[in-house]
C-alpha cells in the first residue's frame, strides 16, 4: 500500500484558511476535503446536509452556550457526526495524500505517521477586511461571523480535542496570512511541505 501524508489545516474565520489550503492542493496536485466530509457524513448518518453543516459556516450563537457548535439539538446527535467525521477523516487518511481542513483533524490524526499541522490566522482588521472585500459581506455583518465562528470552532475543537484549535503545542506551523496574503502564504505553505515530504511527493 502506498505511503501517504496529510497537511491538517486549522484557521480563525476570515484568514482566508480555504482558498489556501485549495490553492496548495492545486500545487502540490492533491486533494484538500472541507466541506466534501459534511457531505460524506450527511450521507453515512442519512440526515440533510443542512443538519450536519458545520457552525463554522454558521451564527447560530443560541447554540453557541450550550455547547451545541454544529447546530445540533443534542449531545447524542453532535457526538455522532463527531464519530462519522473521525471515521472519514482516519480513512481518507489511509487511503490518500491530502489536506484536510478543520473538524479537529489536527487531533484525530495525532498519530499519523507522516502529518503536518499548520494553523493561519491573521489580526481582526485583516481579517474584516477580508470578509468585506472577498466575501462580500457587510462590514457589521463581517464582525458578527468573526466573532460567532471563532467561538464555535474554539469551543468545538476544545470539547472534542481538549485544547484550543491556536494552541501552539500542538501545531507546526502558525502562519499570519496578511504577511504575504493568500498567493504569498500558499507560496510558503507549499515549500515547506514538499521540503517536508519529498519522497512522497515524487511517488
Amino acid at each position: 500500500m502506498r505511503e501517504t501524508f496529510v497537511v491538517t489545516i486549522t484557521r480563525q474565520f476570515g484568514s482566508m484558511g480555504r482558498p489556501i489550503a485549495r490553492q496548495i492542493s492545486e500545487k502540490l496536485g492533491i486533494e484538500y476535503y472541507d466541506r466534501d466530509i459534511v457531505e460524506m457524513t450527511s450521507k453515512d448518518l442519512n440526515l440533510p446536509v443542512s443538519a450536519i453543516s458545520d457552525v463554522e459556516e454558521s451564527a447560530k450563537t443560541a447554540f453557541f452556550n450550550m455547547n451545541h457548535p454544529l447546530g445540533m439539538g443534542t449531545t447524542t446527535i453532535q457526538d455522532s457526526v463527531y464519530s462519522a467525521q473521525k471515521k472519514i477523516i482516519v480513512d481518507l487518511a489511509e487511503r490518500e495524500s491530502c489536506i484536510i481542513v478543520g473538524r479537529c483533524a489536527d487531533h484525530i490524526l495525532r498519530d499519523h505517521k507522516n502529518i503536518i499541522h499548520i494553523f493561519i490566522y491573521a489580526p481582526y482588521e485583516a481579517r474584516l477586511t477580508n470578509c468585506i472585500e472577498r466575501l462580500n459581506m457587510k462590514p457589521d455583518e463581517a464582525k458578527k461571523m468573526i466573532a460567532s465562528v471563532d467561538k464555535a470552532r474554539e469551543s468545538y475543537h476544545r470539547h472534542y480535542c481538549g485544547y484550543l484549535m491556536s494552541d501552539k503545542e500542538y501545531k507546526d506551523v502558525m502562519i499570519d496570512s496578511s504577511l504575504l496574503g493568500v498567493e504569498g502564504t500558499c507560496d510558503i505553505l507549499t515549500e515547506l511541505i514538499r521540503k517536508k515530504f519529498p519522497g512522497l511527493l515524487s511517488q
